[in-house]
């Protein structure tokens, strides 16, 4: 089973729906502070979050502090004479109240649209300290908090919220959290929930006390409770968050306990922004974790930070990416300093085409996608040599069916050099052999084109614009699925250094780009694309239908009214 773990979600919604599109797994966990603010404009978010500051100190003056905000505020405007100024902040505040509800319920509702995009998974959604208790959401047939599940032999059980009061956001319609400090561990809620359940997968939003909590400035922050079960039961995995800063990987014994701090972008205390688009991908055996992988989205791309994984009965720590892995590690941006790339007409025009028809992406592309992804393996095993692969056609856009063909583009490190071509390769030649014998005879693969990565770093490096292997290079990365991308994403790096030769060699295979979307098979494939939409009952959108024809005619001018079918 592969579980997909990210956590801090902060609102970056379109962020998880780009996750969900990019990756293939059994289960995803969606964990803590799935939204941000309960407004649409922060302006009101910060006008509300300062009258409730207000009311949350005038409450601990009166010694309210035993009744909720929007309680203590109602029984406030209902006492005579009450001072203009408090009426006025009172009933702006109930006001606002009454919006942020109704604002959080769409955020929820958003979220739960994007989740059943992908129907052929188990998404499960844990509320923080920012979040409604999912219940009385949209979201509640994928609530985690107080619920279990049984996952492929596994019982997976969550515990939301955190002790901790979350400004701006209702104490009236926030998940109660009642195992903070002050409950006796083996009287607090989350103490007997897990203890009655057992779980072997267990999600909190606040980690336990001593693992994945520490905070600067006061320590650790975690939940005493919550380590009490942990050292005294078994278990195969504890998943957290909260605690942005305090990422990683911990194993005690055979329990794993990983935090992979924020998926969403942040702002702290003192206005810093930090990216987000950390998260875990954990490979399950039958009752054991064999692997985990820390990665990082950013825009389309997935980069594999680290691995973690058993040798000898030890867990090791392999890290693919030194560069993201150390800059998180100082809490700095790393890809957000990078300049952004924007592609020629032609491609941006089908990515965007490409985008909207991943939205529905088929089983059967996940599960070719899934077997590529067990060759890329396979490959790394046997041959222990850099070797990736991009996907084109159907299955690139998400609309394979039954008995829809593989086209792939293969990438390897050719030492010999091979002139002619790496069809003699050695290398070329096991690959193809191992990804005929991964997929077996369900599925028909054809390989399109070998690239040498080896020729294409060195074009980069020289700055080579006439090396016809780096323009396809080039044009693939630009429109296509990628593979095992962390052999390709450190010569991508090295290519996005230098937009403007980028931009370049982009602008050389423009002629032939052009040739090849007018031809009769390319034509034919998007009226398959469409009459598989149809055929479950999606009509294509005009805004998109007028793309399509714009791309086919090799138009970036405006679209017009002629209908493409």
């Amino acid at each position: 089973m592969k579980l997909i773990y990210a956590a801090d979600i902060h609102g970056s919604l379109e962020k998880v729906k780009i996750l969900l599109h990019e990756t293939v797994a059994d289960a995803y966990i969606l964990s803590g502070d799935l939204i941000d603010i309960p407004f649409y404009s922060m302006e009101t978010a910060i006008r509300y979050h300062e009258i409730q500051t207000y009311f949350h100190g005038l409450r601990g003056r009166m010694g309210k502090t035993d009744m909720i905000i929007e309680d203590f505020v109602d029984e406030l405007l209902e006492v005579p004479d009450i001072p203009e100024e408090m009426q006025r902040q009172g009933t702006t505040y109930q006001e606002y109240t009454i919006r942020a509800r109704r604002v959080m319920q769409q955020k929820y509702k958003v979220l739960e649209n994007i989740i059943s995009l992908k129907p052929n998974s188990r998404v499960f959604c844990l509320p923080g300290n920012y979040d409604m208790d999912l219940r009385y959401t949209s979201l509640h047939e994928h609530d985690l908090h107080l619920h279990w599940y049984q996952l492929n032999g596994l019982r997976i059980a969550g515990y939301g919220g955190a002790d901790v009061w979350t400004g701006g956001i209702p104490e009236r319609y926030i998940v109660r959290y009642r195992a903070g400090i002050g409950v006796n561990d083996k009287h607090n809620e989350m103490y007997r929930f897990f203890k009655a359940v057992k779980p072997d997968i267990i999600v909190t939003h606040q980690p336990p006390y001593g693992i994945h909590d520490g905070v600067p400035s006061t320590g650790p922050s975690g939940s005493s409770g919550l380590r009490t079960y942990c050292d005294n039961n078994p278990f195969l995995l504890m998943l957290s968050g909260h605690i942005h800063a305090a990422w990683g990987f911990e194993a005690h014994g055979k329990e794993i306990f990983l935090n992979p701090s924020n998926f969403g972008e942040i702002t702290d205390i003192t206005a810093q922004v930090f990216e987000g688009g950390f998260f875990y991908t954990v490979e399950m055996g039958e009752r054991e974790v064999v692997k985990v992988t820390f990665q990082k989205l950013v825009e389309h791309r997935i980069y594999d930070i680290a691995d973690y994984y058993l040798r000898n009965g030890r867990w090791m720590e392999q890290i693919i990416d030194r560069d993201r892995y150390e800059a998180l590690r100082r809490r700095e941006n790393y890809d957000t300093k990078t300049m952004k790339y924007s592609h020629i007409p032609e491609i941006q025009l089908y990515n965007e085409i490409k985008e909207f028809y991943r939205m529905f992406q088929t089983q059967e592309t996940e599960e070719r996608l899934d077997k590529l992804e067990q060759a890329a393996l396979l490959m790394e095993e046997k041959i222990r040599d850099d070797i990736a692969m991009d996907v084109v056609g159907s299955v690139n856009v998400g609309m394979s069916e039954e008995n829809s063909d593989i086209d792939l583009i293969l990438y390897l490190r050719c030492d010999s050099g091979c002139a002619e071509g790496c069809i003699q390769c050695e290398r070329y030649r096991q690959a193809v052999e191992m990804i005929r014998e991964t997929l077996g005879n369900r599925y028909k693969a054809e390989i399109l084109d070998c690239i040498d990565l080896n020729r294409v770093e060195k074009s980069i490096r020289e700055k080579n614009y006439e090396c016809e292997v780096t323009q396809r290079f080039v044009a693939y990365r630009s429109l296509c699925r990628p593979i095992h991308y962390r052999v390709i994403a450190p010569i991508e790096d090295l290519l996005n250094k230098d937009i403007a030769y980028r931009k370049e060699l982009e602008g050389s295979i423009r002629s032939y780009f052009k040739i090849f979307l007018t031809t009769s098979e390319h034509i034919r494939s998007f009226h398959k694309y469409e009459a598989r939409l149809r055929s479950v009952g999606i009509k294509l959108p005009e805004s998109i239908r007028g793309k399509v024809q714009r791309y086919l005619q090799g138009d970036d001018d405006e679209p017009s009214s002629k209908p493409i079918a």
